[in-house]
């Protein structure tokens, strides 16, 4: 038996369902019921009928998953997965704004912790920030963890008033200008095209920014043949599927998440078997406060 045979056979005794980031390994994508990015992936979680979610991604997503799910079991393939970003925020710096401003919206990209987003008053993903944040009634926005896309948003919502934090994704933040502008002499008829976790010099050079979903649907979409990816690598795999006469090239730097990538088949199996990395939640007041920022996201997404 295979291991993808394995898998099959563990999802059918176990009534699992496998998710999957599209930042994980290829094998591992291809055996995933579904894959995503962040916000496909939060609301897709919501409603599957299946009693066990195995996520394969990092603890943030996990606890995501559980929040809006709290009666299935989540589990985690790797417990250690994890995303430096979404512990970058101290509550002083929240309490310190919140004083400051009267009328002021905490902004969480869901890129966080569940204990982060218990003191916000929304969550956003890279793929509808910039609808919510324009249609919240506040002026004053802080927006937490990432500044990158903090500042992306920003310009996109002139009219709010934008309160930062120097939180960053570091594959996205060491990607440099140089090397994409090396690409572009290379490649001069390749497109640019950049996730907002991106630096502001990175994005000043791209044709298109986007989220995760969103570079691959410009991609399927787009009648040119060469795009230059300013993202994690490990979205190579569904834009060859969505494009194969297609070419698509990465920095030299290669921008991989080190975390992501340790998902692999041989864990799924592990955790399928033996029940392991249960994501666990107390579903008291704090874990309640996280689900709203949530479920808010979710409707006024839609």
């Amino acid at each position: 038996m295979t291991k993808q045979e394995e898998i099959q056979k563990l999802k059918d005794e176990k009534d699992a369902v496998i998710l999957a980031h599209y930042y994980v390994r290829p094998e591992v994508q291809e055996i995933a019921d579904y894959v995503g990015d962040s916000y496909f992936l939060s609301k897709k979680a919501v409603g599957l009928p299946q009693r066990t979610i195995v996520f394969c991604g990092v603890s943030f997503m996990g606890e995501s998953a559980k929040l809006l799910n709290p009666s299935k079991t989540v589990l985690m393939p790797d417990a250690e997965a994890d995303c430096p970003m979404a512990h970058m925020v101290v509550r002083e710096t929240i309490e310190k704004a919140r004083a400051q401003y009267e009328d002021l919206a905490v902004v969480c990209y869901i890129n966080s912790t569940a204990e982060i987003k218990s003191w916000s008053d929304v969550c956003v993903t890279s793929a509808n920030a910039v609808q919510i944040v324009r249609n919240l009634p506040n002026q004053n926005i802080l927006f937490i963890p990432d500044r990158n896309l903090a500042h992306y948003v920003a310009e996109q919502v002139p009219e709010k008033q934008f309160v930062l934090n120097e939180g960053y994704c570091p594959i996205h933040e060491n990607m440099r200008a140089a090397e994409i502008q090396k690409l572009k002499k290379q490649h001069p008829s390749a497109r640019v095209l950049a996730h907002p976790e991106c630096s502001q010099e990175v994005l000043a050079l791209a044709d298109y920014i986007g989220s995760t979903s969103g570079i691959i649907q410009y991609a399927e979409e787009s009648l040119d043949k060469e795009f230059i990816i300013g993202t994690e690598s490990g979205v190579q795999y569904a834009l060859q599927r969505a494009r194969r006469d297609a070419v698509f090239y990465f920095p030299e730097t290669e921008p991989v998440c080190t975390d992501m990538k340790r998902i692999t088949l041989d864990k799924i199996i592990e955790v399928m078997k033996h029940g392991g990395n249960e994501v666990c939640m107390d579903n008291g007041q704090a874990d309640e406060a996280a689900k709203q920022t949530l479920t808010k996201m979710l409707e006024l997404a839609k």
